[in-house]
């Protein structure tokens, strides 16, 4: 894979960005203190905005990986970001970048997440060459299965008692996309 970072990429709707430090009050406030939000994540919805300031501090770091892709999400008639799209895991062995997001509950819905993950889909096979895009979900998210299927992911299987959300052990849908099917 050809790595170059995060980089600005825009849709008819959307803006997907690098965050940013004056996003930490918004961050905090439309998705990671939002247990709604967090229900299906690994990570516990945040009590402070200090969580909040510290995980935005360690996100800013990362930038200058070029391995690390993490945009915000701003949809422009909103015009500020509402939720994450990111590679959780680059397998640079295989030329594999597994995707996830998490956006405001205020903004579920809307289409908003498929159209992020279309662009990024579209920006890891054309710029990086990756050679599958893969993703994972709790089989009660029913939201982000529709949101794989809207992007062309194909359900591979069920990985038993594989994760830890919010609700304890669970296990994990896989879906993938192959450049192959991609092209």
């Amino acid at each position: 894979m050809t790595h170059v970072g995060t980089i600005r990429l825009e849709t008819t709707r959307l803006i997907l960005r690098r965050f940013e430090e004056a996003d930490t009050e918004t961050a905090f406030h439309v998705w990671t203190s939002d247990p709604k939000v967090t229900k299906y994540l690994r990570w516990e919805h945040h009590r402070s905005i200090a969580q909040m300031k510290n995980l935005g501090q360690l996100w800013l770091k990362k930038y200058d990986d070029p391995q690390w892709y993490h945009w915000v999400v701003v949809p422009k008639e909103v015009g500020f970001p509402i939720g994450t799209i990111s590679a959780a895991n680059v397998y640079n062995e295989t030329d594999t970048i597994e995707v996830g997001f998490c956006l405001g509950s205020e903004y579920w819905g809307l289409g908003y997440i498929t159209e992020a993950f279309a662009a990024v889909i579209e920006f890891f096979f054309e710029e990086v060459h990756a050679n599958r895009i893969e993703a994972k979900y709790a089989p009660e998210n029913k939201a982000s299965e529709r949101v794989m299927e809207k992007c062309g992911l194909t359900f591979e299987g069920t990985l038993r008692s594989s994760d830890r959300i919010q609700s304890g052990i669970t296990d994990v849908c896989v879906c993938s996309l192959l450049a192959k099917d991609y092209f």
